[in-house]
């Protein structure tokens, strides 16, 4: 996977001198800005698979010299509308002798029209650094957005600044969802938009129907060797003691545990780890013949539906005495 490298030219230094007001005293280091510039850098994790339903952040950079003009507005097109909660923040944010981001408001609330994210500047300023929030909409899943920034000064100089192309993945991802044995501890790989669901004892046995579409089973057993275990129907009951399997419950799920894959995005741990479309398009899963495995906190597993219509990899976030809870990732064949 190849990580773009920015290079930060004045106008970084020089928006995070002024915040919001013009000073003509101001010293530059490099080469001075002569016109209005932009210029933009994605603050999303570089190499962190783009999902649909989560936000890339941007920091878009504009500056004109004072005796030139003001910043009147701006502006970004996404070749996808963004989804809710797509804005522009209407603060300038540089960073103080703390080491903090340091907030200044000059403009008003953002406005989204289409595909285009707009904002006006509400104070005199000759330069700003907002943020800007795009959700990834559906119906980018599979495909590329691209970005273009755009700003217009008071003198009707503009400047533009294109991004992208980024690829927006295939997968679902479900966060941190509890489980309990004999109770929430149906799951279920088979729902659109989101990566699994959590059915409990009590569902199942009122709608028979939901029995086919449960494809791991979890129960706790403090004296068992699968203290934490996942379940598929083909699990032999002297591996299982005690679990009790829903009537109608007979998808052979195939399973490979691991304890070294700590995703980043399931995980929430300080690593670079990422599972990412390929992975699940090249494991192997014909090696897959577990039908029940022990899982601990922070272990890892990887999974496919007994149709073979869905991979998923399930991380345990952290276990309790009758619990776990469990992030995945699924991607759809």
């Amino acid at each position: 996977m190849n990580i773009k490298k920015y290079n930060y030219p004045t106008l970084l230094l020089f928006t995070s001198l002024l915040l919001g007001a013009c000073d003509d005293n101001i010293k530059l280091i490099g080469d001075p800005v002569t016109k209005l510039s932009n210029e933009c850098i994605k603050r999303s994790l570089p190499v962190a698979p783009n999902l649909v339903g989560y936000e890339i952040e941007f920091a878009y950079a504009m500056a004109i010299p004072p005796e030139l003009g003001k910043l009147e507005s701006a502006q970004v097109t996404a070749s996808f509308g963004g989804a809710k909660g797509t804005y522009f923040d209407p603060n300038s944010y540089s960073t103080g002798n703390s080491g903090l981001d340091v907030p200044v408001l000059v403009a008003n609330e953002s406005a989204t029209s289409g595909n285009t994210t707009s904002i006006s500047f509400i104070r005199d300023t000759c330069a700003a650094t907002l943020r800007y929030y795009y959700i990834i909409p559906e119906e980018a899943r599979g495909k590329e957005v691209n970005f273009t920034f755009s700003v217009k000064a008071s003198n009707g100089q503009t400047a533009e600044y294109k991004m992208g192309p980024y690829a927006i993945s295939k997968m679902d991802m479900t966060l941190e969802k509890k489980l309990t044995s004999g109770e929430a501890c149906y799951l279920s790989f088979r729902n659109e938009g989101e990566a699994f669901s959590v059915y409990s004892a009590e569902e199942v046995a009122a709608n028979s129907a939901l029995a086919s579409r449960i494809d791991l089973v979890y129960a706790y057993n403090s004296s068992a060797d699968l203290t934490h275990g996942f379940f598929a129907a083909d699990s032999p009951e002297a591996v299982r003691p005690g679990v009790v399997f829903p009537s109608g419950f007979s998808n052979q799920t195939r399973m490979i545990k691991v304890y070294s894959l700590r995703d980043r995005q399931l995980s929430n741990l300080n690593n670079s780890q990422h599972i990412d479309d390929l992975d699940f398009r090249q494991l192997d899963y014909g090696k897959a013949t577990s039908n029940a495995v022990k899982m601990v906190a922070e272990g890892g597993l990887w999974l496919e539906t007994a149709d073979g219509q869905y991979r998923a990899f399930i991380f345990i976030n952290a276990t309790a005495t009758d619990t776990v809870t469990i992030s995945a990732k699924r991607y759809k064949m």
